[in-house]
């Protein structure tokens, strides 16, 4: 059982925890995730690796309240524990010095894409980051992502915070004024595919960090395939990241909410 040593809430419903994992936080790199279960009945659920202080023995992860399980992961207090934490799982994000890249994070998006931005600017790269949410109050982790970033950039929906506008919008920016070798987009699928659509357009290479609906992370069960170049690939063992110009981002969509209505009725029970 791995133990909570630190919760802090960026908003009633997106929660921060840091959890004593002192094996995983050694071995972890950019674009690994962890797979965690609450109670000795709970559902698997992934969860990408924000942070990792091996001094510390810890990792950080950022949990947003969607469903039962991710609810009963954020309403445990400090010092309680996590019933089981497996990881760290996934293919590292491919990282070397390409020049400039342009990071794109949306909403708790931002919390994966931040030790990618780290892991590039480490490598001499140029880092301009993009980070978006709905209102002020949603954006996370601005600090961080600053602190590793030549430039950040940030957009709200409602311009309560930032730029007015989508990410896509402070994306197009950057690409006018400068060439940019790589973008990397986090967050929502619908987010994604749009970033996805306008690096296209202007020959950009790109990678996606998919959130498929996973269960035992580890290739066996099939749930969290995707299609990509037209091929199915396991995204616990093939990804999460992948070209994000092969993905067929409609189709991963139209998987992810097939349990909205399951999920939306065990949320009334709680």
């Amino acid at each position: 059982m791995n133990k909570i040593l630190k919760k802090r809430y960026f908003s009633d419903r997106v929660v921060q925890m840091e959890v004593e994992a002192p094996l995983i936080a050694r071995a972890r790199k950019p674009g690994n995730f962890v797979i965690v279960r609450v109670g000795e009945k709970g559902e698997r659920i992934p969860l990408t690796i924000s942070e990792a202080d091996t001094q510390r023995g810890s990792i950080t992860l950022v949990v947003q309240k969607m469903g039962v399980s991710s609810t009963k992961l954020c309403e445990l207090r400090e010092g309680e524990y996590i019933t089981d934490l497996v990881g760290p799982l996934g293919k590292a994000t491919h990282i070397e010095k390409v020049g400039t890249v342009l990071a794109c994070g949306g909403g708790v998006g931002v919390a994966p894409l931040l030790p990618i931005v780290q892991g590039f600017k480490a490598a001499g790269n140029r880092v301009v980051s993009v980070i978006a949410a709905r209102n002020k109050d949603l954006v996370i982790l601005e600090e961080e992502i600053n602190r590793y970033s030549d430039e950040v950039i940030v957009m709200t929906d409602d311009g309560s915070y930032g730029r007015r506008g989508l990410v896509t919008e402070g994306m197009e920016e950057v690409i006018k004024r400068e060439k940019i070798d790589m973008a990397v987009t986090i967050g929502p699928a619908i987010m994604m595919k749009f970033c996805s659509k306008l690096t296209e357009k202007y020959a950009i290479p790109t990678i996606a960090s998919l959130n498929a609906i996973m269960v035992d992370g580890t290739g066996m069960c099939g749930a969290c395939r995707v299609t990509v170049g037209g091929k199915t690939r396991f995204t616990c063992i093939d990804g999460p990241e992948f070209d994000a110009h092969q993905i067929d981002f409609d189709e991963m969509m139209s998987r992810l909410g097939g349990y909205k209505n399951i999920e939306t009725e065990k949320m009334g029970h709680l």
